[in-house]
């Protein structure tokens, strides 16, 4: 079992909450009572970012579409190749439905 920097039990409680969460509407309940607006929107760039470096984007491109500093990439940048491939894992799950809603 992979273990983390961030493992503790109130993380893994959680994370135990969270995969048994069903729906998309029940995530944004979850999410709108648990972060601020600015928790999620940083959030959802830097999987932004990811997604885009995974598509071979430049940096440029990135920080021109995203909004995200050179730092917040580069960051990402270092998780997607280097970290322990929780980028990765997303990636896949979402590349994997678009690729079943193609058919």
């Amino acid at each position: 079992m992979f273990h983390s920097q961030i493992e503790s039990k109130e993380i893994n409680e959680l994370f135990e909450a969270m995969r048994d969460i069903e729906s998309v509407e029940d995530f944004y309940k979850f999410f709108d009572d648990l972060c601020t607006f600015g928790e999620l929107q940083t959030m959802s760039q830097r999987f932004q970012v990811a997604r885009m470096l995974d598509e071979g984007k430049t940096f440029a491109k990135i920080c021109e579409e995203t909004g995200a500093s050179t730092a917040t990439i580069t960051r990402v940048n270092k998780a997607l190749h280097y970290g322990p491939g929780g980028y990765r894992l997303a990636l896949d799950i979402i590349k994997n439905k678009e690729d079943k809603d193609e058919q």
